[in-house]
C-alpha cells in the first residue's frame, strides 16, 4: 500500500508560478520513477514530466518543456513540479504516478487524489 498527495495547487494569473508537490509513504515504489500526468475538462489525461529515480534523467512534454521543473528529494520522498510562466492551456488537475518506459511517460495505476491548477486569462 502506497500514499501519494499532490499539493500546491491553485489560482494563478497567466505568467504566473506554482511549486507542487507529490508526497509519498510507505516503502512501495520507494525507488521508482515518478511523474506528473494533467486532466483538463473534456480532455484526455496526458502526461506532464517525469523524474528517474535517481533525478539524474528528467523528461517533459513539449508543452510545458523550458517552463516547468522536475525535482525529487528522496530524503522527504516527494516529487515537485515548479511550473513557471504558466498559460490558461495549463489549467487542470494535476495528478502523480509511479512511471515507467522510454521517456518514464507510462504510468502505474497509483494515484494521488490531484490538486486543481487554474491559470486565469
Amino acid at each position: 500500500q502506497v500514499q501519494l498527495v499532490e499539493s500546491g495547487g491553485g489560482l494563478v494569473q497567466a505568467g504566473g508560478s506554482l511549486r507542487l508537490s507529490c508526497a509519498a509513504s510507505g516503502r512501495t515504489f520507494s525507488s521508482y520513477a515518478r511523474g506528473w500526468f494533467r486532466q483538463a475538462p473534456g480532455k484526455e489525461r496526458e502526461f506532464v514530466a517525469a523524474i528517474s529515480w535517481s533525478g539524474g534523467s528528467m523528461y517533459y512534454a513539449d508543452s510545458v518543456k523550458g517552463r516547468f521543473t522536475i525535482s525529487r528529494d528522496n530524503a522527504k520522498n516527494t516529487v515537485y513540479l515548479q511550473m513557471n510562466s504558466l498559460k490558461p492551456e495549463d489549467t487542470a488537475v494535476y495528478y502523480c504516478a509511479p512511471t515507467f518506459g522510454g521517456r518514464l511517460e507510462r504510468p502505474y495505476d497509483y494515484w494521488g487524489q490531484g490538486t486543481q491548477v487554474t491559470v486565469s486569462s
